[in-house]
């Protein structure tokens, strides 16, 4: 956030915007998942987004994250603590690579911006909260944490019919297009009289 002055006009319309899809709920649940993945070796932020971002911004604490996950083959082989802006945003990006690697969509996935520069922490919530459903959804053991944090994705239901299953299905009429049982036209009367012009 280094020599970046304040925003105006629709710059600043648009980062209100975006600043008010952090969730401070989302945060809490983050941050002791966190912990209690990687242990207390990685700290606690300060309450509120400077806090969460200044703690996260240096891709350590994310890289532990990730490396947590994958026990038995680390993903990130050496995780550096660097001063220099570069060093960590390298970071930053070898836990994002990893972390599409693990199943994180790329939709799912922020930009190394969004948290370094605080410009969208929100993305940064929503790369976090993938990563631990999918965790939770693994169900491999590498999960430390409560099961409830977090929603397990849905599963594929494979379901397969035979030849003359699906023969027969071809003959039923689906209820999307209406029914044709009881269909008949008993008890139906003519439309009416015509309409009566009459010349007095």
């Amino acid at each position: 956030m280094a020599n970046k002055g304040p925003s105006y006009g629709l710059s600043r319309e648009v980062q209100c915007k975006i600043d008010k899809k952090y969730d401070a709920e989302l945060e809490e649940t983050l941050v002791e998942w966190i912990v209690a993945q990687c242990g207390p070796t990685v700290g606690r932020p300060e309450a509120g987004k400077t806090g969460f971002q200044e703690w996260l911004k240096d891709g350590c604490v994310l890289c532990e994250l990730i490396n947590s996950l994958n026990p038995s083959n680390k993903p990130v082989k050496s995780i550096k603590k660097s001063k220099m802006a570069f060093g960590q945003m390298e970071q930053i990006s070898l836990f994002l690579n990893a972390a599409e690697k693990y199943g994180v969509t790329k939709m799912d996935i922020f930009q190394t911006v969004d948290l370094f520069e605080s410009k969208d922490l929100a993305a940064v919530q929503r790369t976090l909260a993938a990563l631990g459903s999918l965790a939770v959804t693994k169900n491999d053991g590498n999960y430390k944490g409560h099961p409830s944090w977090f929603h397990k994705k849905a599963q594929e239901n494979r379901r397969d019919f035979s030849d003359e299953q699906l023969s027969e299905g071809k003959t039923v009429i689906g209820l999307q297009m209406g029914t044709n049982k009881l269909a008949s036209q008993a008890g139906m009367t003519s439309y009416g009289r015509p309409r009566q012009i009459i010349n007095n």
